[in-house]
């Protein structure tokens, strides 16, 4: 029996004792309904007179046509080119069936963990301040400084495996290392949970496989050159599955409408310099300010010297990096409860309550969804669910990671204002004053003077500042109007966060009282 020879992937052969077939360039994987091939045909006894001809093998009047053509090119009988064809096409097409089956064998196939890794892992969940741990060891994987915000982005990627996900949107300034920051830390979670794009077409999230993004970590590198997708991403954040209706060529050429439903949830991550853009994709997300003060510089800096003097050890970071992606790798979907949750409620400040509230209590849910080792499991006892609880604990860790996430959420300036005044206060503070004039600030802080009339433009109309026309002078001059806002609302959000957790600890003194 003649056999086709796949050797080559851009040249297939197949020979019988009269033809020999090369099929130019492999087959293509896509479209199923056609097999489109470059075929180049010559007689076993003369290489050198062939025919080579572009050619669908299931468009039966060109194949005829063909078969003809060719029987009169090589001089060989109709019969016995229209038999080899038919043979090559059922070769082709149990090679095709044969790539496709591997490759969803492929996709199916899970890292196996050794049952070193797996020991090891499975220990470091099961240990005491895991949190702590896990921050430290992002620490060690290469993440310089960020200490709160590297340790968000952990938990809010770790969220893809839940059924409510949680995305973050990271801010900063060109070159202030948020795409870094993203990078890094997504290098904690397995390669196969995780998907990187640089630039998608609108269409092309509709033609991945309906559960190829299932639980899946999306990251955009620059949210501005991914204008096409912010769409569709939205409605696979908040609806959880994306729909298309597409026309395509049925039986006799007519048109026959296909829906392209591709389901999630997925968690969703990008970077971006420009805050107010993305306002629809930030209030679906947690927003992370990058750390950009002379202090983080200065870390930054010298871990790039001390790589360049070889004095970083490579292997350490290359060890954490394994062991949190095998931790990800043993954290399996689990139903989170939270008994606690109806006595939880966010500040009056915060601005978009509904869906902040909702943002806080998905983060609580990730906190005890990533101590699933240590929590015992219950079942539901009309639908025998496994379920594990929130425990007050994971309430207090939660609201300390969170309590930066909140303040930004309360703030009516914009991230990058809101820097800027905080960093001109402590300018200030230094110099014991709260009048300021343009030109001071302009030369103390290194600001343009279009930035600087843009950020006091708006502080100006929102109240922060107030422009001093008694104080003469060759630059406008102002004057902070309350230096200690931004700590006051941060004391309100504190202050109700520990509100709630005092209001909690009561009930369980309560009810252990009754049961006495």
């Amino acid at each position: 029996m003649n056999l086709l020879d796949t050797t080559n992937p851009n040249h297939f052969r197949y020979t019988t004792e009269v033809l020999d077939f090369h099929i130019l360039g492999g087959l293509s994987m896509l479209g199923l309904d056609r097999m489109r091939i470059t075929l180049k045909v010559n007689c076993v006894a003369d290489e050198f007179h062939a025919l080579r001809h572009n050619i669908d093998l299931y468009n039966s009047n060109t194949v005829e046509k063909f078969v003809r053509k060719l029987a009169e090119f090589l001089e060989v009988g109709t019969s016995i080119i229209r038999r080899s064809l038919q043979e090559l096409i059922d070769h082709l097409e149990k090679y095709r069936i044969e790539l496709l089956d591997k490759e969803e064998e492929e996709e199916a196939d899970q890292y196996l963990l050794s049952k070193k890794e797996r020991r090891a892992a499975l220990d470091f969940l099961k240990s005491e301040k895991l949190l702590e741990k896990t921050n430290k060891l992002i620490g060690t994987s290469g993440v310089i400084g960020e200490v709160d915000n590297r340790l968000l982005m952990y938990l809010i990627f770790t969220s893809r495996k839940m059924a409510n996900p949680l995305h973050c949107v990271s801010f900063g300034s060109s070159g202030s290392g948020k795409t870094h920051l993203q990078s890094k830390v997504s290098e904690l979670i397995p390669e196969e949970e995780r998907l990187s794009l640089t630039s998608l077409s609108s269409n092309s999230f509709y033609y991945f496989k309906r559960n190829e993004l299932k639980n899946k970590l999306i990251l955009i590198e620059d949210l501005d050159g991914a204008d096409d997708v912010l769409y569709p991403l939205r409605e696979l954040q908040t609806k959880k599955r994306i729909t298309k209706s597409v026309v395509q060529k049925g039986i006799g050429g007519q048109g026959k409408t296909k829906n392209l439903t591709v389901e999630g949830p997925v968690s969703v991550a990008g970077c971006t310099t420009q805050e107010k853009l993305y306002e629809d994709n930030a209030n679906r997300s947690f927003l992370l300010y990058i750390d950009e003060n002379e202090a983080q510089d200065e870390r930054i800096m010298n871990y790039q010297r001390l790589l360049s003097a070889g004095k970083i050890n490579i292997d350490d970071e290359l060890k954490a990096q394994i062991l949190l992606r095998n931790v990800q790798r043993l954290l399996k979907p689990i139903r989170v409860i939270n008994p606690f949750a109806e006595y939880l409620s966010l500040p009056s400040a915060v601005f978009k309550p509904r869906r902040t509230n909702a943002h806080y209590l998905q983060f609580i849910e990730v906190i005890t969804f990533y101590y699933q080792h240590q929590r015992e499991r219950l079942y539901d006892m009309d639908t025998g669910e496994e379920y594990i609880e929130t425990t007050l604990e994971d309430i207090k860790q939660a609201n300390a990671l969170i309590k930066t996430i909140l303040l930004r959420k309360s703030d009516s300036l914009n991230g990058a204002t809101r820097n800027y005044l905080e960093g001109l206060k402590a300018h200030l503070d230094k110099k014991e004053e709260t009048v300021f004039s343009n030109k001071e600030i302009r030369k103390q802080l290194r600001i343009a003077e279009s930035t600087l009339r843009r950020y006091h433009h708006l502080l100006l109309q929102e109240g922060y500042i107030k422009k001093r026309d008694d104080i003469k002078g060759n630059s406008f001059s102002y004057e902070i109007v309350d230096v200690d806002e931004y700590k006051n609302l941060e004391m309100q959000i504190n202050n109700a966060l520990d509100d709630c957790l005092k209001r909690i600890e009561g009930l369980d003194d309560t009810e252990g009282r009754k049961a006495s």
